[in-house]
């Protein structure tokens, strides 16, 4: 049988469940208190998606460096291939071809690796040169050309992958 406090004690047992306590006050502050918490998890989770958001960035900058770099030493290759007989300085010509073709990379970081019919005329050159080198151009012979340019990727002062090059190389047949 229910008595009278009984069910005040049951109605306190209720309120304690549903609201976190006998009176409304102590629900809130309950609240407040997950907030809180909430604070404090995203401090701890706020860092580590920061630098993964700048790690993405990062990478994404050397991959469009690398994207320039390969359409540049493809247009330097191809002019490489159609100038024979037109230049003296088949190396000068193709610099200048990928140079002109990846303004957004640093001049002075890009090498070169020239190789006209088997012969390698010029090999790790910032500003290549290699003039009476126009007899290499022989028509249906190949012409390879290889750039390299540094890759800095900085994520907060770190570099989580030291000395990273990127490299393109292109072969095409001398017209």
């Amino acid at each position: 049988m229910i008595t009278t406090s009984n069910t005040k004690w049951y109605g306190e047992l209720l309120a304690a469940v549903l609201c976190g306590g006998p009176d409304r006050k102590s629900s809130t502050n309950r609240f407040s208190h997950a907030r809180g918490q909430s604070y404090v998890e995203f401090a701890i989770v706020a860092p580590l998606l920061l630098t993964l958001l700048t790690a993405i960035a990062m990478f994404g900058i050397a991959f469009d460096h690398y994207l320039s770099l390969s359409f540049a030493t493809n247009t330097g290759a191809q002019l490489l291939a159609i100038s024979r007989g037109q230049t003296t300085d088949p190396c000068q010509t193709t610099s200048q071809a990928v140079l002109g073709a990846a303004p957004q990379l640093t001049q002075s970081n890009l090498k070169f690796t020239i190789v006209l019919g088997g012969t390698s005329v010029v090999s790790s050159k910032a500003n290549p040169s290699c003039s009476g080198s126009q007899s290499y151009l022989v028509q249906n012979s190949s012409a390879q050309v290889t750039t390299t340019y540094p890759c800095n990727i900085q994520i907060f002062g770190m570099n989580p992958v030291p000395n990273c090059t990127l490299t393109s190389q292109t072969t095409v047949a001398i017209q």
